[in-house]
C-alpha cells in the first residue's frame, strides 16, 4: 500500500509518463501495416483466458499472459530457471520455515507508484479469502494459516505473511516445503494493485483499469480475436525488453492456426495438431520445436455419480485404451503413453506407481475388462452408455473418436459433448454434471505433490469428480510434514498407488511441449516449465 502522502508527490510524474505511454501506443497503432507487424509479436495462445485476475486463473493460456503482465517475488527466465523477480534477494531460516524477501528499490506499478511489500500481503490474503473463490488457493496451503483462512475458520490477518517494512516480505510456513521458491513463481503468488481492486472490484482487469507490475501492460482485449500488451516503461528492467508489443491470439483450432502461421499471420504457436507432425516437419523444418514437459492428459471420471462411482468400471475403461497408438500415431510422437498420474522428471521421484495394463497389448486385457464390466452390472443385455466431454481442438476430437472406438469393442456406447476450452474447464471447476471428461494438468513446480494434491478431498475446483479417500488424504498429510526427502517420496508413492487402484483420473498420455517458432523470433528455448516470457524474446525487424 502507498504510505500517506506518496500519491501527491507522484501525480505529476505519473501524468507525464502516462502521456508518454499513450503517445507510444498511438504511434504503434498509426504505423503502416508492415512496420506495425515488424514491431508486434503475434503469439498463438491455446485459448481465450477466462480471466486476467491472477487469483482466479487456472489455465496454461492464462499463465502465459499473466507471466507478461505481472511479476512475482520470483519468476522464470526463458530457459525455465527460477530467477529474481520483484524481489532482488531472499534468505531462508535454519529451520526452513521463514523466508524473507527484499524487494527491488526500483520496483514500480505500471501507474508509476512504488511496489511495496504490503501489496504482496494484500494479494496473498485476497486469494485465500473464501469470497474470492480461488480455484487454485490450495497450492498455497504450506503458508502458515492458509488452509484455515481459506475455509473461513480464521481471519486473513492470521495468514503467515507480513511486511516488516516497505521492502521486506516475510513468509512463514507450517512445515518445510522444498518447492516453495518455485511455487512463488506461480500466478497464485502474483501481486495485485490494491487501490485498483478496491476501486473497480471485479472490473480491475479491464483495459484502462488494470495496473500491473510486469514487463508489459494491457492495451486492449478483443474476445476471440486478440489481447494486446505493450511494454511497461516502469518495469525495473524495461531497457532490456526488446519487443514493444505482443498480441496473444487464441488458437483452439490448430489446423487453422497452422494455416495462419504458414501465411505469416502468427510468429509462434504453443500447440500443434498431432496428426500433422510429419507434414509439419517436412514443411517447416527446424521451426518445429519439441521439448520436455511435466504434464498429463487424463480422463476425469465422476466418482460422485453412479455407475461411475464403481472402481471396477473405471478400471475396465482404462484397460482397453491403446495409449501407444494415441501418443505415437494420433499425436505424432508429441506425447508418451501414461500409466501413472505423475510423469517422469519430477524431483526426487524417479518411478511413479502405475495402474495395470502396461504389459501386453490392449486386446490382451479385453477379457479382464469384460469381467469387470459384468461385475459392475453391464454386458450385452445392458450396455454401458457414457457421455464424454472435452474441449474442442483437432487433437482432442481425434482422441475422443479413438477412445469411443476402443470402448465400443466392450459394447460401450459413447456420445460426445464438446465446447471451447474456457467453457469446458469452467463447467468442470464449477461442479457441472459429467460422466467422463478430458482433463490435463501441467505442473507448476517439479514435485509430485503438484499432481497428487489435485485429488485431495475438498479440492473441488480441480477435482471435478469429487474423489474422496481418507487414506489418500492421510498419506498426503504425512508427506507434508516429512523432512526426509526419501521418506517423503515413499509416502507420496503410496498415495499415488491408491489413485492408480481407484482411478478417479485415468492417465492416458504424458505431455511434451510442441511449438512452431518463426525464424524472425529469437530467444525461445523449450523447457520443462514451458515458460517463454516475452521480455526475454526478440524479433528481427
Amino acid at each position: 500500500m502507498c504510505p500517506a502522502g506518496a500519491r501527491p508527490r507522484l501525480r505529476g510524474l505519473r501524468a507525464v509518463r502516462r502521456r508518454d505511454w499513450l503517445k507510444a501506443a498511438a504511434l504503434l497503432a498509426a504505423r503502416p501495416a508492415r512496420a506495425a507487424d515488424a514491431a508486434l509479436y503475434r503469439r498463438g495462445n491455446d485459448a481465450d483466458p477466462e480471466t486476467l485476475d491472477p487469483h482466479r486463473s487456472s489455465t496454461v493460456a492464462e499463465a502465459h499472459l499473466l507471466r507478461d503482465l505481472f511479476e512475482g517475488l520470483l519468476t522464470y527466465d526463458n530457459r525455465g530457471a527460477i530467477i529474481a523477480g520483484a524481489a532482488e534477494s531472499w534468505t531462508v531460516s535454519a529451520d526452513a520455515l521463514t523466508y524473507r524477501f527484499t524487494l527491488r528499490e526500483a520496483g514500480r506499478w505500471s501507474s508509476g507508484e512504488p511496489l511495496e511489500a504490503g501489496a504482496f500481503v494484500y494479494a496473498l490474503r485476497r486469494i485465500l479469502r473464501p469470497e474470492t473463490a480461488a480455484k487454485y488457493a490450495a497450492v498455497l496451503y504450506p503458508i502458515r494459516g492458509a488452509a484455515a483462512v481459506n475455509r473461513g475458520a480464521a481471519p486473513p490477518e492470521a495468514l503467515g505473511v507480513a511486511a516488516p517494512d516497505l521492502r521486506t516480505v516475510a513468509i512463514t510456513l507450517d512445515k518445510p516445503t522444498p518447492y516453495l521458491l518455485e511455487l512463488l513463481t506461480h500466478q497464485t503468488s502474483l501481486p495485485v494493485h490494491p487501490p485498483s481492486v478496491e476501486r473497480h472490484g471485479d472490473a480491475f482487469t479491464r483495459p484502462g483499469n488494470l495496473v500491473s507490475n510486469g514487463a508489459y501492460v494491457l492495451r486492449d482485449l478483443v474476445p476471440n480475436d486478440r489481447i494486446t500488451l505493450v511494454r511497461n516503461p516502469y518495469f525495473h528492467a524495461a531497457d532490456t525488453v526488446r519487443i514493444p508489443a505482443v498480441a496473444f491470439v487464441p488458437t483452439p483450432d490448430l489446423a487453422s492456426a497452422v494455416r495462419r502461421y504458414g501465411a505469416g499471420e502468427l510468429d509462434s504457436l504453443a500447440d500443434l495438431p498431432g496428426d500433422q507432425m510429419g507434414a509439419l516437419r517436412r514443411r517447416f523444418g527446424d521451426q518445429v520445436v519439441l521439448g520436455p514437459s511435466l504434464g498429463v492428459y487424463a480422463l476425469a471420471v465422476n466418482t460422485r455419480k453412479p455407475p461411475f462411482d464403481d472402481p471396477r468400471l473405471r478400471r475396465a475403461l482404462s484397460l482397453v485404451i491403446d495409449r501407444a497408438y494415441l501418443a505415437e500415431a494420433l499425436w505424432g510422437g508429441t506425447m508418451s503413453p501414461a500409466w501413472s498420474l505423475c510423469p517422469p522428471g519430477l524431483d526426487n521421484y524417479a518411478d511413479p506407481p502405475e495402474t495395470e495394463g502396461r504389459a501386453g497389448l490392449p486386446i490382451d486385457h479385453e477379457a479382464e475388462a469384460r469381467r469387470l464390466l459384468a461385475e459392475a452390472g453391464f454386458g450385452p443385455g445392458r450396455p454401458l452408455r457414457l457421455e464424454y466431454r472435452f474441449n474442442s481442438t483437432d487433437n482432442n476430437r481425434n482422441t475422443a473418436v479413438a477412445l469411443a472406438e476402443m470402448w465400443r469393442d466392450l459394447g460401450i456406447e459413447t456420445r460426445f459433448v464438446y465446447t471451447d476450452a474456457k467453457t469446458h474447464f469452467a463447467h468442470l471447476r464449477d461442479g457441472g454434471d459429467f460422466d467422463v471428461a478430458r482433463m490435463s494438468w501441467i505442473a507448476d513446480y517439479a514435485d509430485p505433490q503438484n499432481f497428487l494434491f489435485l485429488l485431495r478431498t475438498g479440492n473441488d475446483g480441480l477435482n471435478p469428480g469429487r474423489y474422496a479417500n481418507p487414506d489418500y488424504d492421510a498419506l498426503l498429510d504425512a508427506a507434508a510434514g516429512e523432512r526426509d526427502v526419501g521418506t517423503r517420496a515413499g509416502l507420496l508413492a503410496s498415495a499415488e498407488r491408491i489413485l492408480m487402484r481407484d482411478l478417479p483420473w485415468i492417465p492416458v498420455m504424458h505431455t511434451r511441449s510442441k511449438a512452431l517458432i518463426a525464424s524472425r523470433l529469437h530467444g525461445y528455448h523449450a523447457n520443462l516449465r514451458n515458460a517463454a516470457p516475452t521480455r526475454f524474446l526478440s524479433l528481427d525487424p
